[in-house]
């Protein structure tokens, strides 16, 4: 290969592990959200029920 193309493949290669490496990111931003959205869900959930709960008369 010629001195171009070994340049062009290495920017190719750098090209490809930025990709990689974004994607990566990404992943785990979208895994974290997912993970934030259970969390905060089951909280607002155990919230509600017991509001629900309190609103119940007392039969003492």
């Amino acid at each position: 290969m010629t001195e171009q193309q070994n340049v062009l493949a290495a920017e190719r290669e750098e090209i490809a592990t930025r990709v990689a490496s974004f994607k990566a990111t990404q992943e785990k931003f979208q895994r974290e959200r997912e993970e934030y959205f259970v969390a905060t869900l089951q909280v607002a959930t155990l919230q509600k029920a017991r509001s629900e709960f309190e609103r119940l008369p007392s039969w003492s």
